[in-house]
């Protein structure tokens, strides 16, 4: 029988992406679970809007792509929580380490 893992979704703990539609005042993201694309640790749920949305709770990681990410449990993030940054035109995990 195979072994099951239990694992809580990663808070988002902060994102200065402001012009994102799911950023909050204060740093927070609101949407329900983001997806961290890969190759690169980008968000790839942020997209821009003077329209803010998003659930009435922090933000969460809902799957990650990062390959070569250290987190990175079978596409879920294993990480306790990640911070979000704005970088040129993207919104990157920060947490993001290399294996």
């Amino acid at each position: 029988m195979p072994t099951t893992v239990t694992m809580q979704m990663a808070l988002v703990k902060s994102c200065n992406a402001s012009d994102c539609a799911y950023y909050k005042q204060g740093n927070e993201c609101h949407a329900m679970a983001i997806t961290v694309g890969g190759p690169q640790p980008y968000c790839d749920t942020f997209f821009r809007s003077s329209n803010k949305g998003g659930a009435e709770q922090t933000g969460t990681v809902g799957a990650c792509k990062v390959d070569n990410c250290r987190h990175n449990l079978n596409f879920e993030c294993s990480a306790e929580g990640i911070d979000v940054i704005a970088q040129q035109n993207n919104a990157v995990c920060s947490t993001f380490k290399q294996r």
